[in-house]
């Protein structure tokens, strides 16, 4: 009877994780910044809305909106307004944003005039900066979080284009960033090249920097292997608490992992699928013939590569786009 009870008990140790849920684990939808790098940003309000009221509907914590672009860098006219996510567009959608959502906005290192374009938490219904940057840029990514930090906003820190960073660079870059008043810690695999064993090797790296600090460590992925819901759930049961998402996959290229499927795994009662099924069936799918995103051979290899996916975009807007072959050999001629 002992030896029963003792496996009876190793089986309930066992199961807990997956019949419970974290409550640490926040999800954030990037769908109209992600989203938005398909169209220039050129969502109209009606959409922005309808992605807002899901996400309040769906118990989303956070939403992304669009970015913190600099208008010197970037012309207004060339692109829609969540390139730049004023205050008073963002206040036509959100109003006061009287909801549990946080909303977030995205700050490119070197590409954002974060001193006159983020204004004082006081004067903003931005809950949260979140600032990207890629490996040699970081000594500005850490003026911008400082600057967030001091005016009042929740932060985190998107360290993109992992894959190609070599591990002594990361190490000295998490290092760097450990010691920020950031909240969280990104890991994002830009390229979608990383496979599971990666992500749990990265994620267990980034928490040995976070955790000691007080810092999370989130996790942003690309499905050019058709691996970005995978490899979410990797980084979450490593200990990853902040996850991205899109409603659809929605996102530049191949896309990102669905908002849909991680909220169907999740067992936290606060979340739910149906608001975002309705606004998947209504508003997102019916996009998807002239956005263009989700899985494409082309984005399987350069994922494969490891390289950026802006050869396989251009190749799928020709004439020659289901010539895989022929794209696949250019590609290796260049390597």
């Amino acid at each position: 009877m002992a030896n029963d009870q003792s496996a009876n008990n190793n089986i309930l140790k066992d199961t807990k994780g997956w019949i419970s849920y974290r409550s640490e684990i926040k999800v954030l939808d990037c769908t109209i910044r992600d989203g938005g790098l398909m169209n220039d940003h050129k969502f109209n309000n009606a959409f922005i809305k309808q992605v807002y009221t899901t996400c309040v509907d769906a118990g989303v914590d956070y939403m992304e909106l669009g970015y913190k672009a600099d208008k010197k860098i970037f012309a207004p006219g060339q692109y829609g307004a969540w390139k730049f996510s004023n205050e008073d567009d963002i206040r036509k959608i959100v109003g006061e944003n009287d909801t549990p959502l946080k909303l977030t906005v995205m700050a490119d290192a070197e590409r954002t005039d974060y001193h006159t374009d983020i204004l004082p938490k006081s004067e903003s219904v931005i809950d949260m900066i979140r600032v990207a940057t890629y490996i040699h840029q970081i000594p500005t990514a850490v003026e911008i979080i400082k600057d967030a930090h001091d005016k009042g906003y929740e932060t985190t820190v998107n360290l993109m284009a992992i894959s190609a960073i070599q591990e002594r660079e990361l190490d000295a870059g998490l290092e760097v960033l450990s010691k920020t008043p950031v909240g969280t810690i990104y890991l994002v695999d830009s390229f979608g090249a990383l496979y599971q064993e990666q992500v749990q090797f990265l994620i267990k790296k980034y928490l040995g920097y976070a955790k000691p600090e007080g810092i999370q460590v989130g996790i942003h992925t690309h499905n050019n292997q058709q691996l970005a819901y995978a490899n979410t759930l990797t980084a979450l049961i490593e200990g990853a608490n902040m996850l991205d998402a899109t409603i659809d996959g929605m996102g530049r290229g191949a896309g990102n992992c669905p908002l849909e499927l991680l909220l169907g795994f999740l067992h936290n009662p606060k979340f739910h699928l149906r608001p975002v099924l309705e606004c998947l069936e209504n508003h997102v799918r019916p996009m998807q013939e002239s956005l263009r995103w989700g899985f494409e051979v082309p984005y399987m290899i350069t994922g494969q590569l490891n390289q950026h996916p802006r050869s396989a975009m251009k190749f799928l807007s020709s004439e020659d786009r289901n010539k895989y072959v022929q794209f696949y050999d250019s590609i290796m001629q260049e390597e």
